[in-house]
């Protein structure tokens, strides 16, 4: 029986994408975090097998991006770091997949350095965002803003690795609600 069947919602979901170079810290937090708050997380790699983030921690993504390109998730993030900043932004199938989403209405966030591969896609032209330190200076038409976290629409950007559980409980709160984000908060000690 589906979920629309007994009046259930049917359980977000989440693709995080990892490239080499990408931060670990970011990554890790926001999957594991998208997780606690039961939503589907799937994290996949530019490429198959084991990935060394910006830090040098060995990562093995659950999939690669080919194989989930065509599945349907309610949620794309990139995290920072580099190079894997450069990495995503130099991957034609991340680009369009950014567009593709940002099309069909549904959340794009990026953290640290990422919210330039949304501005290489075109998607903040006019819209506010945040980024680390210096990462949007090549985009004029982007708003910068200096706030630990920006939601412009369906649009959500955030600074570096100290704002990445910040990042990642909002992000909870969009797919599911307040009262998960809570719970999840509470459980994590802060």
């Amino acid at each position: 029986m589906s979920d629309s069947a007994v009046g259930r919602v049917p359980t977000p979901r989440a693709l995080v994408l990892f490239a080499e170079g990408s931060e670990e810290l970011e990554a890790v937090t926001i999957v594991n975090i998208l997780r606690r708050g039961g939503v589907q997380t799937t994290l996949a790699g530019l490429t198959d097998g084991a990935l060394r983030g910006s830090r040098g921690i060995v990562i093995v993504p659950d999939t690669t991006l080919e194989a989930v390109l065509d599945q349907d998730f309610d949620l794309v993030v990139l995290p920072g770091g580099q190079p894997g900043t450069r990495n995503l932004k130099a991957d034609a199938r991340v680009l369009q997949l950014l567009q593709r989403f940002a099309a069909q209405g549904k959340f794009v966030a990026a953290i640290c350095a990422a919210p330039s591969v949304l501005a290489e896609a075109g998607l903040l032209n006019g819209k506010q965002a945040t980024c680390y330190p210096t990462c949007l200076d090549d985009y004029p038409n982007v708003q910068l803003q200096t706030s630990a976290l920006v939601e412009d629409g369906k649009l959500i950007t955030s600074r570096g690795p100290g704002t990445a559980m910040d990042f990642a409980l909002v992000l909870v709160e969009r797919l599911t609600n307040a009262s998960t984000r809570q719970t999840v908060a509470a459980a994590l000690v802060r």
